[in-house]
């Protein structure tokens, strides 16, 4: 287990699109062996130190729900079909009501994540934070977000861009991750 963070720290699991690219929702993906995508993406967040996790679904999230481990907030993304940014307010709106000061949040695409990953970024946790994982310079996944926020990076994706252009402008601390894992996601299968 890790160290715990140094503030009140959730998890935030984006999972809710429909995989063209992949040929179906991620959300239902597997490894080789059978562990579902969604167990190991809670099981990184919660490893890695985020004492809650809420995990997005939209596209097949009646298939996807039981997949989700006991304990875990579903929230179901009514317009996921608008694009990732959908699944991304959602998830924060949901995180809004409880007392986490940051989040970190994690594609459900990434299964190879490591915890030490999510740790890493975690240990930064603080409301005005803002970091992302890179991966041989190249930035990549979890990123941090401070509460503070939350609502300007909610209020600023569109459709299929997320926090990129955010994380930029808001100069955003960036936390080599490549000793730890690859950082690759499957985008396609």
């Amino acid at each position: 287990m890790a160290t715990d963070p140094p503030v009140p720290t959730s998890g935030l699991v984006l999972a809710a699109g429909a995989g063209r690219r992949f040929g179906g929702p991620k959300a239902l993906a597997r490894t080789s062996a059978g562990a579902p995508w969604l167990a190991l993406a809670v099981r990184a967040l919660v490893e890695g130190g985020c004492r809650e996790v809420v995990v997005a679904l939209g596209a097949a999230a009646d298939e996807a729900a039981p997949l989700v481990p006991p304990g875990v907030v579903i929230v179901r993304v009514d317009d996921w079909t608008t694009g990732m940014a959908a699944s991304l307010r959602a998830g924060l709106g949901a995180l809004a009501s409880g007392t986490s000061s940051a989040v970190v949040v994690l594609p459900v695409d990434t299964p190879e994540v490591s915890p030490a990953a999510v740790a890493r970024l975690a240990r930064r946790a603080a409301p005005d934070a803002l970091a992302q994982a890179t991966y041989d310079g190249a930035p990549g996944h979890p990123v941090l977000l401070g509460r503070a926020h939350w609502a300007p990076l909610a209020a600023s994706v569109r459709g299929d861009i997320g926090a990129r252009p955010y994380l930029i402008a808001q100069d955003a601390e960036l936390v080599e991750c490549g000793d730890l894992w690859s950082g690759r996601d499957h985008d396609t299968r």
